[in-house]
């Protein structure tokens, strides 16, 4: 790092509080960012694998929203309203009706709540607990939902759980998909909810992740889902999928459930739902659970007008037919291919996650860490998840270009294979 770099970045190791996070590992001062690449200070490009961690998955600035944004702010739109009804509002409401929620047979009601992906999974818990009327939240290992308090408790990683510096309370946790070897986990819960001796208490809901992002790319099979939500439906549970990661076309599709034939009770979306890294966070609920009363569960920011104008803008410009869709389908081909090349250049790794949320476990959180410091080093933004980091995430945005897309690949496979050739002669 040059002397120059670090000067730009000390008011941060300065000022900053310890709890930031991927500045760590990526300490660079960027200044501006279009489409899939960002730039920094010294005028050096890198292609972003990372995209605000699936809160960009449009890519930064794209001229559409951010067209539709200026407009709004120099027409003296409304910023904040609360829950007031707006133009803004009221246009999002309509395009995610007719372009999202019709077309894929869902009657759900939409709960506007506080602009984070935990606020949302919050609501998510209240809400099947006052729908139920109990308190009981099935979740799974390395799952992953947020660090405040309630989503914390449904929180797998016991490092975040720490932060709490306290019991967290009214979740029981199960084995996910795969999680060990030879049990089929759907068939233990339905058994241990069946026996009144099994010890779990009755559940207000099940909820998990189709994809577990933070958890190490761990794809649920569709009939594991299936047979989650038919577990559900006997027990008298709710069925909350947590899509804030997953979604809005991450694994292929807008929801990430959407070809595994069930239909949540409750679906959480946040991240990339405005479109372009605005916060913004909502609540999908079927209408016979929509049994909060006004202000029940609220938030200041649950009006955010920008991120409705946005939002409304990737729908109608990238889910309005199939084509997106498709395209979709041909870069998570190339991404596969890709990661079963760095996969071949690892002994023992092996690929994780689907769709474009996908990349390889490769056994060790310190090579995996060092495998995205080198890919840095040669201009590629990429990051690591799972319970010790040992998986390599690719989260492209996923408007990149092919060009971009393989250019980006091409980095982080010859980090991979510089990085298992020094392991190599440093074992020898």
């Amino acid at each position: 790092m040059s002397s120059k770099t670090t000067s730009q970045t000390a008011i941060f190791n300065r000022r900053e509080s310890e709890a930031r996070s991927y500045c760590r590992g990526i300490d660079r001062l960027f200044v501006s960012a279009r489409g899939s690449e960002m730039t920094d200070a010294e005028g050096h490009s890198y292609i972003d694998f990372l995209a605000g961690c699936s809160s960009l998955n449009y890519g930064h600035n794209d001229p559409d929203m951010k067209h539709a944004l200026i407009e709004h702010l120099t027409d003296d739109g409304l910023a904040h309203a609360l829950d007031l009804h707006t133009d803004a509002k009221g246009q999002f409401l309509e395009a995610f009706e007719t372009r999202i929620l019709k077309p894929r047979g869902m009657d759900h009601k939409v709960m506007f709540t506080g602009p984070t992906g935990a606020n949302a999974v919050e609501a998510a818990m209240k809400l099947a607990r006052k729908a139920t009327g109990r308190t009981n939240i099935i979740a799974f290992t390395n799952g992953f939902h947020g660090v405040t308090m309630g989503a914390l408790a449904a929180t797998g990683n016991g490092y975040h759980r720490r932060g709490a510096a306290m019991d967290t309370h009214g979740v029981t946790r199960m084995p996910f998909d795969g999680y060990a070897e030879g049990v089929d986990s759907a068939a233990l819960l339905d058994r241990m909810l069946s026996d009144a001796s099994g010890g779990i208490d009755a559940p207000a809901a099940i909820m998990f992740e189709t994809v577990q992002g933070e958890g190490g790319l761990n794809a649920a099979s569709p009939g594991w889902v299936r047979a989650m939500a038919a577990i559900a439906r006997k027990h008298g549970a709710l069925l909350i999928v947590d899509d804030i990661q997953a979604g809005c076309g991450r694994t292929g599709t807008f929801f990430s459930f959407e070809d595994m034939g069930v239909t949540p009770d409750i679906v959480t979306l946040a991240k990339s739902i405005s479109g372009f890294g605005l916060p913004m966070a909502l609540v999908l609920v079927r209408p016979e659970h929509d049994v909060f009363g006004p202000a029940e569960h609220n938030g200041t920011f649950r009006g955010n007008t920008h991120a409705f104008v946005t939002a409304r803008v990737a729908i109608e410009k990238f889910w309005s037919d199939d084509a997106f869709q498709k395209e979709l389908a041909q870069k998570a081909e190339i991404l596969n291919r890709a990661l079963r090349d760095l996969a071949a250049a690892i002994p023992g790794a092996r690929l994780k996650g689907r769709g474009l949320m996908q990349g390889v476990d490769v056994g060790s959180g310190e090579l995996a860490g060092e495998i995205c410091a080198r890919a840095f080093d040669k201009g590629l933004v990429i990051e690591t998840s799972g319970s010790e980091d040992q998986v390599v995430k690719v989260l492209a945005p996923l408007t990149t270009p092919e060009e971009t897309l393989r250019r980006g690949l091409g980095i982080m496979l010859d980090a991979a294979r510089e990085t298992a050739a020094a392991s190599r002669i440093a074992a020898e």
